[in-house]
């Protein structure tokens, strides 16, 4: 599997990177998902602290602590939860950071993590504060590069253009294009896209007009919308899975694809659908196919 630089930074990433909220809870089915993934080449892996309460942490940390040097791995910060476990608040803060990033290395196993990433953010942070705390922290070695996962135009553009991040994880697919207007402000910030949602919920996929046919509506589009675009995208001379990840892969911006998987025959069709070849000539008929729209909200 190729692999991509992280923005600025030393660290080079597969172009597929799993993403592991979906993994299951059971630990050993678990790591046979990301023994598979290891098998095939993947070496980014991304986990936040929030998801499973931490246990997912605990999981990936344990599945590759005998792989530690050879993989880039990935988690989050900022979701601080509550003391019932059901529910959580944003908490950005240095203190909160600091504290939780001890907490990760704990559960992940691991005495550094590779790429730090806001869990979201909004205009009331104190972002230099938040900022000096990443720089502290990659300069004690605990976290080598950071950056920022997020969805907020307004909050994105002042991370970047404050920070010396390196990436921004981003909703991003052939049915969901609005991050494409804030490309250039990536690239002119030397930072690259970690896009989730490649799949879009499984629409892209050989069961995309099974799955439209249920669904009421995605983002702008209307059922019919909704449907008559995924069997416009069906009747191109390549399989769907493929052609949605060729067309992320194709942005110049794009480090890794995250991408989720609940089973070992996920993953391989996910990976057997990137190893096929898309022209050129149908990524830009898929682009013609889909809507081009810009976030409506969050905007300075």
């Amino acid at each position: 599997m190729k692999k991509r630089q992280l923005g600025k930074s030393n660290l080079y990433v597969s172009e597929i990177g799993l993403g592991c909220m979906s993994l299951p809870t059971e630990p050993a089915a678990a790591n046979d998902i990301i023994q598979v993934a290891l098998e095939n080449g993947i070496t980014y892996f991304d986990t936040a602290d929030l998801y499973n309460n931490g246990e997912n942490e605990k999981i990936v940390g344990n599945a590759l602590k005998n792989n530690r040097k050879n993989i880039i791995l990935a988690t989050k910060v900022g979701n601080r939860l509550n003391k019932a476990g059901d529910g959580w608040s944003w908490d950005p803060s240095k203190e909160w950071i600091t504290e939780t990033v001890h907490a990760s290395l704990k559960r992940l196993q691991t005495d550094y993590i590779d790429v730090y990433q806001l869990h979201g953010g909004t205009m009331e942070d104190d972002v230099d504060e938040v900022i000096d705390t990443m720089e502290t922290l990659k300069k004690e070695g605990v976290i080598r590069e950071y950056g920022i996962s997020s969805i907020r135009p307004n909050v994105i553009e002042r991370f970047l253009r404050q920070s010396n991040a390196v990436s921004v994880m981003m909703q991003y697919s052939l049915l969901d294009r609005r991050p494409e207007e804030w490309f250039s402000l990536l690239e002119n910030n030397a930072a690259t896209l970690l896009s989730r949602g490649t799949l879009a919920k499984g629409l892209l996929t050989a069961e995309g007009i099974t799955r439209a046919s249920k669904t009421d509506e995605y983002l702008s589009y209307t059922h019919q919308e909704l449907l008559d675009v995924i069997k416009g995208l069906y009747a191109l001379d390549s399989p769907l899975s493929s052609v949605a990840q060729h067309y992320v892969l194709h942005q110049n911006v794009t480090s890794s694809m995250i991408i989720g998987a609940s089973s070992e025959q996920q993953l391989l069709e996910s990976i057997k659908a990137y190893k096929m070849p898309v022209p050129d000539s149908i990524l830009q008929k898929a682009s013609q196919i889909t809507k081009k729209e810009k976030y409506k909200e969050h905007r300075i």
